[in-house]
């Protein structure tokens, strides 16, 4: 893994532990391609609501903040939810 992936997946990881109560359910996976990095982000079906936000502000957030880690390094960085059913 490059170090902007984990620099991305390290970062996700800390905003999602200070969102969802289950932090033994947050599942994380970085994985680069052609295209860039892709962050992949699963959660338990209870934090889903804190983790999309209203009206999805918190993960556009996320997104866009770990849009920049990988500029930084002028990498791609994506970010993917895992919905429960998907997991």
């Amino acid at each position: 893994m490059s170090d902007t992936a984990k620099n991305a997946a390290d970062f996700v990881r800390y905003i999602l532990e200070q969102l969802c109560e289950h932090k033994d359910q947050i599942q994380i996976e970085a994985n680069k391609d052609d295209l860039g990095i892709l962050v992949t982000i699963s959660v338990a079906e209870s934090d889903m609501g804190k983790l999309i936000g209203k009206q999805g502000q918190t993960i556009s957030s996320i997104r866009t903040l770990t849009r920049i880690i990988g500029a930084r390094d002028s990498e791609r960085v994506n970010v993917k939810v895992l919905e429960p059913a998907d997991a």
